[in-house]
């Protein structure tokens, strides 16, 4: 094996467990040879010893499934070795066009009736109402150029920084991620101008004053001075 080759595979113990960075240069079946060397040269178990973790980053190589699995394969044959993730820079078709569409904001001139719910999967600019019994439901955040009277989904797919902003506040329910938040009396009869919510660091849904947004996600700057 000449000098680079054995450059190919770099292994670092963390405390989570292993780390192994595999050159993105060099041929697939190069990097397969120097893996099975280097671990078998390095990681000799007992049956007592604990499982370690196995954090694999292969930089911007791609990897079809089955290149993955055999990965996964050969560093499982060390029976301690577990593999944990494998952390590519490289982006699928789907992956892009998911990220796209999750990040896209949609805008829309409408008034979402009771019954009706309306789902996009990035960021939702509503230019109109939301009446009592309507819901809207964004991947990302939710901008109500009226009165949310109804229900507001915001960050629908796990995003709890998600954020949900209106220009009159009454909504009956909202909810991010995962956390609901049903209106309070005050808000359900008199409703609040140009208010937004979020969920602060003691995982509450909150609502505050519009300018407040800028404090809580500084880096929250393509819709939040226009409403």
């Amino acid at each position: 094996m000449n000098k680079r080759s054995q450059q190919n595979v770099l292994i670092k113990g963390t405390k989570d467990g292993l780390t192994l960075h595999l050159d993105d240069a060099c041929s697939f079946s190069e990097l397969i040879r120097e893996l099975e060397t280097k671990l078998s040269l390095n990681y000799r178990f007992q049956e007592n010893d604990p499982l370690l973790a196995v954090k694999v980053h292969i930089g911007n190589r791609y990897l079809t499934d089955a290149q993955k699995e055999e990965i996964k394969e050969l560093i499982r044959k060390k029976k301690k070795l577990v593999v944990d993730e494998i952390v590519s820079n490289v982006m699928t078709y789907d992956e892009a066009k998911q990220w796209k569409d999750e990040h896209q904001i949609e805008t829309v001139a409408k008034v979402i009736r009771s019954g009706q719910v309306f789902e996009v999967p990035g960021d939702l600019l509503l230019i109109g109402d939301v009446n009592p019994g309507g819901k809207v439901v964004a991947g990302g955040n939710v901008y109500i150029m009226g009165t949310l009277k109804g229900i507001a989904h915001a960050g629908a797919h796990g995003n709890s920084r998600a954020v949900i902003a209106a220009s009159v506040m009454k909504p009956s329910q909202l909810r991010i991620s995962e956390l609901v938040s049903h209106a309070p009396e005050e808000y359900t009869n008199e409703g609040h101008g140009m208010e937004c919510a979020f969920i602060d660091n003691d995982e509450h849904i909150v609502v505050e004053k519009l300018h407040v947004l800028k404090k809580q996600r500084p880096n929250l700057n393509r819709l939040e001075g226009g409403l």
